[in-house]
């Protein structure tokens, strides 16, 4: 890894969870593969049907800082 692209980990991995987990996101939707649309729909599917799941009073929702808090205290 080149100086510039330590620096860069090295200040993104200082952010808070949520903000990591968004710069990670853009990182990989960067990236063009032939499965892209595949897995786009599918993941669209995938969360229609949590949607619906939670409307239907079948899941609960957690909020993510909440789950990212715990990820830290696990990490700890």
């Amino acid at each position: 890894m080149t100086r510039q692209s330590e620096k860069v980990l090295t200040e993104a991995l200082n952010l808070p969870p949520i903000e990591r987990a968004e710069i990670v996101e853009k990182l990989l939707t960067s990236f063009e593969f032939s499965d892209r649309t595949a897995i786009d729909e599918l993941w669209a599917k995938e969360a229609e049907s949590r949607i619906d799941a939670y409307e239907r009073g079948e899941i609960k929702a957690v909020p993510a800082k909440d789950v990212f808090e715990k990820i830290e205290r696990l990490k700890g």
